[in-house]
């Protein structure tokens, strides 16, 4: 089953994000997701070390709660930085958060949430992988932005992976 289905969780998500791409559920749309969610891994597998590990698979609800919640917030707080402020005016700054995750898989989720979130881009890991480079549009607290990130998002992937 493994050489058929080699990662059946992001099979299923593939084709989940395909038909939601898409915006519409029909017969050809679900078979092509679901063929695109069979082929990417199929073609991809000989990249992947192994599969990863979810410790806590329940915790993922409440992960992607505070992604999401924090991406509408963070979209208002951009829009209203966009629409009221000058671009000399913000106090944009590079913060390096230092990182107690260890697998590769939560790194990149983490760098893949913060991205994903309005304002802050990842822009590096460090060689060893134990700090990463975020750029924030607007803070006047850069230690604020490192508890934060590593309350609100690195706390919950290290019980998710680790």
């Amino acid at each position: 089953m493994k050489t058929i289905l080699p990662h059946p969780v992001l099979s299923l998500v593939i084709a989940v994000i395909w038909v939601m791409l898409i915006n519409e559920i029909s017969t050809g749309t679900i078979v092509f997701g679901l063929a695109m969610g069979l082929a990417i891994p199929l073609t991809t597998a000989r990249f992947w070390p192994g599969n990863p590990v979810l410790k806590a698979p329940l915790a993922i609800a409440e992960f992607l709660l505070v992604v999401l919640w924090d991406i509408v917030i963070s979209n208002i707080h951009v829009a209203r930085l966009v629409l009221t402020r000058k671009g000399a005016s913000l106090r944009s700054t590079y913060v390096t958060v230092p990182l107690d995750l260890k697998t590769p898989e939560a790194i990149t989720a983490l760098a893949g949430t913060i991205t994903m979130t309005p304002g802050t881009v990842s822009a590096d890991l460090s060689a060893d992988g134990k700090a990463i480079l975020v750029h924030c549009l607007e803070t006047d607290d850069p230690a604020g932005v490192v508890v934060d990130i590593k309350q609100r998002y690195e706390r919950r992937l290290k019980r998710i992976f680790e």
